[in-house]
């Protein structure tokens, strides 16, 4: 062996005594949409799907009087909630096995154009967030789908969008403002109008589900002048109100106080009518499990149902209807 070797193979030891231990070549960050939604987002395994086909109705609450088409659409600009996968199958499986419609799921804006959406009755955002739909003609189609008579619904952070267009924004009924109500608790829900059409599905009775609910901006919420509200949280609730009493580290000042937490109102799932078509939009679903849950799927399928136009459901905004019924929760969760 010849010194310079020698010297050559002493470096190279020394190098590997010193060398950081289980250390990896860095790997960067996803970047695209394909890469992120890769990393992020894993198929269902047998049981959990079969845990989903449970919980689906047998049959719709109304037969639809044509056949009905839905695009589902699921493309994510924000955060990538890991339910998405489990809301694709279980919207797929519940047209599939109730017979209420067919749906179609895609991840690209160029599924918005006239002539394809021609061929469907509903656009359904499955928390969707922060989409910008650049090209304009796109943002077009969909407002002349609406006008046409035809529905949008959204679930979850279909409310987490449309920041750059007002007029989405306006029709979706408000914009994610935070989520006090976080995904690991168990939240007290009241029925608004339990004799709504869309609210059947909890039988008339408040509930507790455990999910991460939002509250929406006030500059862009529409309220209940604009919008026909059938469940909100429990605000009378203390375990309601124990998020809104912790001051927050950057604004320790905008914590509430008890009786200023009972009169917040926090909606979760309404209906509207909007240039012509129908709307229906709920915030549960962040959780796979909410997927698994028969009264959420009903929920779910009666609300589709409305805004395809098969389940008829009163859209009168909650401040302007009369004779409406609230049902309010057990004491405590079951």
């Amino acid at each position: 062996m010849t010194s310079s070797t020698a010297r050559i193979l002493l470096t190279a030891t020394l190098l590997s005594l010193f060398a950081p231990v289980g250390r990896t070549q860095d790997k960067a960050p996803p970047q695209t949409w394909e890469e992120k939604k890769a990393a992020r987002l894993k198929p269902l395994s047998e049981p959990e799907k079969q845990a989903v086909i449970d919980a689906i109705p047998e049959r719709p609450a109304i037969a639809p009087k044509a056949p009905r088409r839905v695009l589902v659409f699921w493309l994510c600009e924000g955060f990538i909630h890991t339910s998405i996968p489990t809301a694709n199958f279980a919207l797929e499986t519940m047209g599939q096995k109730t017979g209420a419609y067919t749906a179609t799921l895609a991840d690209d804006y160029g599924v918005f154009t006239p002539s394809n959406l021609a061929r469907y009755d509903l656009i359904l955002f499955n928390s969707t967030t922060r989409l910008k739909f650049p090209n304009p003609e796109h943002r077009k189609a969909i407002m002349d789908f609406v006008a046409a008579g035809k529905g949008i619904a959204g679930i979850h952070a279909a409310s987490d969008n449309f920041d750059n267009w007002p007029e989405a924004l306006a029709m979706i009924g408000g914009i994610f403002n935070g989520h006090p109500w976080n995904a690991g608790g168990t939240w007290a829900f009241r029925i608004d109008d339990t004799g709504h059409p869309v609210s059947q599905a909890f039988a008339g009775k408040g509930f507790w589900h455990r999910d991460e609910i939002y509250q929406y901006n006030p500059a862009t919420y529409q309220g209940p002048d604009h919008l026909r509200i059938l469940v909100s949280l429990d605000l009378s609730k203390p375990q309601n109100q124990a998020p809104l009493l912790q001051p927050r580290k950057d604004k320790p000042a905008e914590a509430a106080n008890p009786a200023e937490a009972a009169q917040r109102e926090v909606p979760v799932s309404w209906i509207r009518e909007y240039g012509g078509g129908r709307v229906f939009y709920s915030n549960f679903g962040h959780n796979e499990s909410t997927y698994s849950s028969a009264p959420m799927l009903k929920h779910f399928l009666d609300g589709i149902q409305y805004a395809l136009g098969d389940l008829s459901a009163d859209a009168t905004p909650t401040a302007k209807a009369s004779s409406l019924t609230s049902a309010l929760p057990p004491a405590q969760a079951p």
